[in-house]
């Protein structure tokens, strides 16, 4: 063997065996499943008849599917739209270093402690108009809210629930981020008289795009499958003003016991997710590399 050649130790794979067995029984087989019921016509647990593609052309048909589908984009976008520029903007103005830096740092990341369905209550007693801050205050200014009888008030709801909920997340990548620039960059741009614009338009967030392409996947793909916080808050309604594509298949496979189409109408919601967090990612990957082309070229 040549000296120079880096020998290969097959049995290193052992170490990843019992990471393969986990992914086996919680993802593939569960997969295996629904795929299995999505082409069947379950009568009873005895009873099945193969129905082939005909569960996927009705989920493709359902106009109520297709409502749920443009509320969920909707509000997903919309997440994306608020909570990126307020984690950057909070980073930004987060301490650097010192006991004020780590408490800011703690008191963050409290909101990401509370389980999803204790979010839900919080916000389901803090907006209501008879004991809820928000309520209350909103009642007094002479803004006529009721998150339960308004389309739009509730939608708004829970959209600030998450900002809430979720925004610190961003905040504290973003931080991670900005700490990963090197000191260097910083004094280059105040020898060359750089304003603070400059200083973020140039070195911060360029370098930030990494952090942030993390973000955006992860909080598109939670925001995508987001179900516990308006199922509390409030109940999908009023209407279908807040049932999302999570709590429409919920009604689907639990609610009315439709397997076959549930089973469908989960892998066509699987390809969804995959396909939208792959043009996020390919779209977040261009952001910026002309600019770093033209820097290098320079």
């Amino acid at each position: 063997m040549n000296p120079t050649t880096k020998p290969v130790n097959q049995k290193a794979w052992w170490l990843i065996l019992p990471v393969i067995v986990c992914v086996a029984f919680s993802a593939i087989v569960p997969l295996m499943t629904v795929v299995n019921y999505s082409v069947q016509d379950i009568i009873s647990p005895e009873r099945r008849v193969f129905v082939g593609t005909e569960w996927f052309a009705a989920v493709l048909r359902d106009e109520e599917l297709h409502a749920a589908l443009w509320r969920q984009l909707g509000f997903s976008l919309a997440v994306l739209a608020l909570e990126l520029p307020l984690g950057v903007a909070l980073a930004l103005a987060m301490p650097v270093q010192g006991w004020k830096s780590s408490a800011v740092l703690v008191l963050l990341a409290l909101s990401l402690l509370i389980p999803w369905n204790v979010v839900g209550t919080i916000w389901q007693i803090y907006s209501r108009a008879d004991i809820g801050l928000m309520g209350r205050v909103l009642q007094q200014l002479g803004i006529d809210y009721s998150y339960t009888g308004n389309a739009t008030q509730a939608w708004l709801t829970v959209l600030l629930m998450d900002v809430w909920h979720w925004t610190p997340l961003v905040a504290l990548l973003a931080f991670a981020g900005l700490r990963a620039i090197p000191h260097a960059y910083y004094q280059a741009a105040c020898i060359d008289g750089a304003s603070q614009y400059a200083v973020l338009r140039h070195i911060q967030l360029p370098r930030l795009r990494g952090v942030l392409m993390i973000a955006v996947l992860l909080r598109f793909m939670d925001s995508f499958m987001i179900y516990t916080e308006p199922f509390v808050l409030t109940g999908g309604g009023p209407g279908n003003a807040t049932t999302f594509l999570s709590q429409y298949l919920t009604t689907k496979a639990v609610g009315q016991f439709d397997l076959g189409p549930a089973a469908a109408f989960s892998l066509i919601y699987f390809l969804i997710i995959v396909l939208l967090c792959f043009v996020l990612y390919n779209g977040m990957q261009r952001v910026g590399s002309g600019r770093d082309a033209g820097a290098a070229d320079a």
